[in-house]
């Protein structure tokens, strides 16, 4: 295959730019069947067919040119012989002349060759590349290496914008459970115009500031065992039973973010910002442990990451404009709250991690456990993170 070692890196090189900019599952698979049809000139048609059983969730039909109309890929061509076989056999196949195609309203198409090759994640077949080729005409070597390599790359690119599709839907789906806490947001914009009405005009400020984000881990795991309403019940009281020690801190519930929320602290004395706001995640982190504790037989438990940063920030109110509604909230803005949020994401089984200037600003009041220098994901420099929590240096050290 050394001759053809050349056009085999160049294809690959250009199915990767391909799927680079998309994670949205039918467009890979548009994009991974117009590179077979260029691998494969003589096909009639090329086509991803799902094997994933959640594959309808997440995929729609797509059309195909053997059909009369658009076909769900979970379904189209998987009970003819050459994709069974490939099913069975865990191997790309090859014949030299199939039965026709048959399309609902009982037409024959007639095909030539027909190839299929698995399309493997963790030794499971996820989906199989089936290629039709003209009447007449025949598969090379060339073809069939060609539409291999392609399988390699459709593994980790429909794996990838599966799990983006799995996250983006959990985030949606405790997203509106969070708006059962919307009561608590406007409250502290309604204080600060209530105080100030001037606030409405004001442009915003640079403010020394604390930023705490919170979200959940093991949402999945929780949603994947329970009713949606079980679900729902949970998941608010346990956000519910974090207002207390937020607002008890100094604290303003400025956003419901994803699958949590985002907090500012914002005392005209930083120092003060973040000995709240550690206080509040302390809390939090003790409340979360009491749920978890009283729900311990129902489920498994729900961690709560949190990631606090403190400097100064952009912050003033800041108008959401909708085709329902505008909403008014106070907010901060810049590398402060971004590597708060960053620090949340990177946080793992309920640990609180903190910025190296929180961490300079508690110095002596509470102990911090270096985890090191670490990269976040939207940083490019590597950052130096301290933890809360004595049992995520352990676990460290381990």
């Amino acid at each position: 295959m050394k001759k053809y070692y050349r056009e085999r890196f160049e294809a690959q090189r250009r199915v990767a730019r391909q799927l680079a900019p998309t994670m949205e599952v039918n467009k890979i698979l548009e994009r991974l069947r117009e590179e077979a049809r260029k691998m494969v000139p003589k096909s009639m048609e090329a086509c991803i067919l799902m094997l994933d059983p959640d594959a309808q969730k997440y995929t729609r039909p797509l059309q195909c040119a053997l059909y009369d109309k658009p076909v769900n890929c979970i379904s189209c061509k998987r009970k003819r012989h050459v994709i069974q076989k490939a099913i069975t056999q865990k191997k790309g196949v090859v014949t030299s002349q199939s039965e026709p195609v048959t399309r609902p309203d009982g037409t024959l198409v007639e095909i030539g060759p027909e190839a299929a090759i698995p399309v493997f994640v963790d030794d499971e077949i996820l989906a199989i590349i089936s290629v039709v080729a003209k009447p007449g005409t025949r598969f090379t070597r060339k073809d069939f290496y060609m539409i291999k390599d392609l399988s390699e790359i459709a593994g980790n690119a429909i794996l990838a914008a599966k799990r983006h599709w799995e996250i983006t839907q959990e985030k949606i789906g405790i997203s509106q459970m969070l708006t059962h806490l919307s009561p608590f947001v406007p409250q502290s914009v309604r204080r600060i115009v209530e105080k100030n009405p001037e606030m409405l005009k004001r442009e915003k400020e640079s403010k020394e500031v604390t930023v705490l984000f919170l979200d959940l881990e093991g949402y999945t795991k929780l949603s994947a065992s329970r009713s949606e309403t079980e679900v729902n019940e949970i998941v608010e009281k346990m956000f519910s039973s974090f207002v207390d020690p937020i607002h008890r801190s100094g604290g303003d519930i400025n956003e419901t973010a994803g699958d949590g929320l985002m907090i500012i602290f914002k005392d005209d004395d930083a120092k003060t910002n973040a000995y709240n706001a550690v206080k509040a995640a302390l809390d939090i982190h003790g409340r979360n442990g009491e749920i978890n504790k009283r729900f311990r037989e129902d489920f498994d438990p729900i961690s709560v990451n949190i990631g606090i940063n403190s400097g100064i920030a952009l912050v003033g109110m800041t108008t959401f404009k909708g085709s329902l509604d505008t909403r008014m909230t106070y907010t901060a803005s810049g590398p402060v709250t971004n590597l708060a949020a960053r620090l949340a994401d990177y946080a793992k089984g309920g640990d609180i991690l903190i910025g190296e200037e929180t961490k300079t600003m508690i110095d002596g009041l509470w102990p911090v456990f270096d985890q090191g220098l670490v990269h976040l994901k939207g940083i490019e420099k590597s950052l130096r993170v301290y933890s809360l929590l004595k049992s995520s240096y352990k676990r460290k050290q381990k």
